[in-house]
């Protein structure tokens, strides 16, 4: 069972122009800035991370404003976040060993990303309506090859009421305005 005190949110390069291109691009960036809102509702840490932002721009617009509140972005040049010194540094410093992954593309850094956090003792989470490329076979694909490795598969709603856990109090209202 997910616990919200050991969980963290990463959100994976959903910048520029390549966001806009990715298969269901406002629905991706809907659920993501969903799973904003619920993690700051968690008090769940969330490391964002830009691949090459002075080549492939910085993070959409929405979603920069939402983080920009209390988060900057981790800059890398890997794939892989895990490559990134500053983002592993990040990462262990929340102390939680439950990844909830998001971001773009899935079967590229999402991917590599999962699959390094795997290999590192880490439990992911791939938020499936979170996560997007180009075209859905290869969105399907980043999915399919995540699992292989030992990911486990979850979506924004249901994601968001297993970390509630009881339908009371101010927290689970708020939530029930996310997703209306």
């Amino acid at each position: 069972m997910l616990n919200p005190q050991e969980s963290v949110l990463i959100i994976v390069d959903v910048q520029g122009k390549l966001a806009k291109m990715m298969r269901n691009a406002q629905a991706l960036e809907n659920n993501i800035s969903t799973l904003i809102e619920a993690a700051t509702l968690f008090n769940i840490p969330i490391l964002w991370l830009e691949q090459l932002p002075d080549k492939l721009g910085a993070t959409s617009d929405k979603l920069r404003e939402q983080l920009a509140v209390a988060h900057q972005p981790i800059a890398k040049s890997h794939f892989s976040a895990w490559h990134a010194p500053e983002f592993r540094a990040a990462l262990t410093a929340t102390a939680r060993n439950n990844v909830l992954l998001a971001g773009i593309e899935t079967h590229i850094c999402v991917y590599q990303t999962c699959r390094d956090l795997l290999s590192n003792q880490y439990q992911v989470h791939v938020i499936a309506d979170a996560v997007s490329s180009r075209t859905a076979e290869n969105r399907s694909l980043g999915i399919e090859m995540m699992l292989q490795h030992g990911a486990l598969l979850n979506n924004t709603e249901s994601l968001l009421f297993e970390l509630q856990q009881e339908a009371k109090g101010e927290r689970f209202k708020a939530l029930l305005k996310l997703i209306k």
